[in-house]
């Protein structure tokens, strides 16, 4: 069949039936796709967790988690908000579709399953999601334009409203002196981290990656310090990991600077900017992201990691 995709093009099927797993699969990598399978809800969030997939088949109708659950789970997780989800459903009445479209299903297939039809569903929702995907390639965390409208959607229901811009201090000195590959570690390391802080803390209302490493929550005035305080203290006991032991222990690094001059630089570090309207109107995503920059640029000046926090008043 013409059109393959990519075998880096990952599908992770999930059915209690191992027949029609087994048909399944067979089917897609004959065609390219990498394929995982998982026989009930439980494993298949196991794996999505474990190894993200392109695109989740789900069958809906599973003993325990079913698909409507396993999808409503995912779209908890900012992590996994921007998976596509097919549905496999015996039944295919309006109600059912209304009630997964409602939970974030991109697509459903009636069972008996027709081979060409998932295929060409696949490649559809393959490239759209390329076209249309803001999801941060390595993170998987929401990009720069969702955040621009997140942030535009809180500033048009004038409610209280904190920014917190978060960047990595001394990490081109990282990268130069470890290499990319532990670079990315690194972003995706501190990635997870804040995902973990703010679903246990439940004090962000959104996560995105900025790009490299810059991050961005967005929570409310009465919860940014504190949120803050929680993001720095976690970053600063994970930090020491990425390094040596020998690194570790003289708590510095033999690297480059931007000159080409070789020079110490001290450990990683977390400085975060935080601009808010609990003293002074904000107008725009524009106006938010100048007063984040120079607030950030603050906070990387001091030692250490630190957060510097908007006193202005207008």
């Amino acid at each position: 069949m013409p059109g393959k995709v990519p075998r880096k093009v990952r599908i992770l099927l999930v059915d209690d039936e191992p027949d029609l797993l087994a048909v399944l699969r067979e089917v897609l990598e004959k065609e390219g796709f990498s394929v995982e399978t998982a026989p009930d809800g439980y494993q298949a969030l196991q794996s999505i967790r474990s190894h993200m997939p392109d695109i989740a088949v789900i069958d809906l109708r599973m003993p325990g988690l079913d698909g409507f659950s396993v999808c409503r789970e995912l779209r908890k997780d900012p992590l996994y908000e921007h998976l596509p989800v097919v549905m496999l459903s015996a039944s295919g009445t309006r109600e059912m579709k209304v009630e997964g479209l409602n939970l974030g299903v991109d697509d459903f297939i009636t069972k008996p399953v027709d081979t060409l039809e998932l295929l060409a569903r696949l490649r559809m929702i393959l490239k759209r999601s390329r076209k249309g995907l803001d999801a941060n390639p390595l993170t998987h965390l929401p990009g720069n334009v969702s955040i621009e409208t997140r942030i535009e959607e809180a500033l048009a229901a004038q409610k209280p409203l904190a920014v917190l811009y978060l960047d990595l201090n001394h990490f081109k000195a990282y990268n130069d002196a470890y290499g990319y590959g532990a670079g990315d570690h690194v972003i995706k390391t501190t990635a997870q981290m804040l995902i973990h802080l703010i679903q246990e803390s439940r004090d962000c209302d959104f996560l995105g990656h900025i790009g490299g490493d810059d991050f961005i929550l967005i929570t409310t005035p009465d919860r940014m310090t504190s949120l803050a305080h929680r993001v720095i203290k976690e970053f600063d006991a994970m930090a020491p990991s990425f390094y040596t032991p020998e690194d570790r222990k003289r708590k510095k690094i033999i690297s480059t600077d931007r000159k080409g001059k070789v020079v110490e630089f001290p450990l990683l570090s977390i400085a975060i900017g935080i601009c808010h309207n609990n003293h002074r109107k904000l107008s725009s995503y524009a106006q938010i992201s100048q007063y984040g920059a120079e607030l950030k640029k603050h906070a990387k000046e001091q030692s250490g990691s630190a957060l510097v926090v908007d006193r202005r008043r207008k």
